[in-house]
């Protein structure tokens, strides 16, 4: 089968996904593209751009799949002639109705512009069917636009609420995890090794983690952390506080620019403590837990349904205080980590994850 895919913001993991989809897929995918920057602009915009690409194209396709940052609605309309007859999947990696703003944007002070909810509201109602990266976030995003409809003065149409759950399903994102073993090192560390791996960013809620592992520190708890992932411009002042206060226990403070570097510091890493307050799906999580680092992880978004709270509880917690004694617990006992971790995330891996991406899309065709 022959799939384009469309996407406005090819970057980070957006980029990933598709390009590892496109290198272990059957399926032959080409790809037409926009920078991943100026994300407000690519919802409004891209969709004009992407599509004037796609009418230069001279090719015919089986099927369209496109992320959700495409404005499918305008998509759609301009392409309108040349598209008839070919099913247009969504595959969702976030959404802007319950994806959590940064204070620090300038629409917060204006209570928000509800119209990038809009537009995945409307993209998913138009399109032949939604793909979400977990049940959380499908729930999430039904729930959540079920509110944002509530808000409308008069004819709220919730009745497309059905319609866009009824062509909803979950398709989880491959990682390629094997890759990592090419980098696994013998781990002699003599002190337990805590690991950041996320975005430098708000909704990571690093400030919990932080201020946790300034008591322990207080305490005399010892420890080393290594502080890998992405930093912006306006990354959250704890990170410069860490630095200062924690200095003497930092190895590794920034982002890795290699991935040889970043699978060996996940390969050294002990401990994983995770405060997010917005993960749709998580795949840094994915990637270090599959070496071998004990997660400790909240009782709250995809993380329940990734790692099955039920069967594995001793991973999870409950609030802040319960965060404390855990890290605490497993800090003073890392050496007696479960010695088959990795066995909880290996069905993320792109070779067991393939073949569903692929007879998924089949079935559309």
């Amino acid at each position: 089968m022959k799939i384009l895919y469309i996407e406005p913001y090819y970057s980070g993991s957006h980029k990933t996904w598709i390009d590892s989809y496109q290198k272990y897929s059957k399926n032959t995918i080409k790809i037409i593209s926009l920078p991943g920057n100026k994300w407000k602009w690519r919802m409004h915009g891209g969709a004009i751009t992407l599509a004037n690409q796609f009418l230069h194209l001279d090719e015919k396709f089986d099927l369209i799949l496109c992320s959700d940052f495409l404005n499918l609605p305008v998509f759609k309309s301009i392409c309108d002639d040349k598209i008839k007859g070919v099913p247009i999947i969504m595959y969702f990696h976030e959404n802007q109705l319950s994806y959590p703003w940064s204070p620090k944007d300038k629409d917060v002070a204006l209570k928000r512009d509800l119209h990038y909810h809009y537009i995945n509201y409307t993209s998913s109602l138009v399109s032949d069917f939604n793909l979400f990266n977990s049940k959380y976030h499908l729930d999430s995003y039904i729930d959540s636009l079920e509110k944002y409809l509530k808000k409308m003065p008069d004819f709220n149409n919730f009745e497309s609420l059905d319609l866009i759950s009824n062509k909803s399903s979950v398709l989880y994102i491959g990682c390629e995890l094997e890759k990592l073993n090419g980098y696994k090192i013998e781990n002699k560390s003599t002190k337990p090794l805590i690991l950041w791996n996320h975005r430098w960013e708000f909704d990571k809620n690093p400030e919990i983690l932080f201020k946790t592992l300034f008591k322990l520190s207080d305490e005399g708890i010892d420890f080393e952390l290594a502080l890998l992932g992405k930093e912006f411009k306006e990354s959250p002042q704890i990170f410069n506080e860490v630095k200062s206060r924690l200095s003497n226990k930092v190895v590794q403070f920034g982002y890795c620019d290699s991935f040889k570097e970043y699978a060996k510091w996940l390969w050294k890493a002990d401990i994983l403590p995770v405060t997010s307050n917005q993960d749709f799906f998580g795949i840094s999580i994915v990637e270090a837990v599959y070496c071998q680092t004990l997660p400790i992880l909240p009782k709250r978004l995809s993380y329940t349904e990734l790692f099955d709270s039920k069967k594995n509880s001793d991973y999870f917690y409950e609030d802040d205080k319960e965060f404390y004694q855990k890290l605490k617990d497993c800090i003073l006992n890392y050496k007696k980590k479960p010695l088959k971790i990795s066995s909880l995330v290996k069905k993320y891996d792109w070779k067991q994850m393939v073949s569903t991406y692929d007879k998924t899309l089949n079935d559309f065709k």
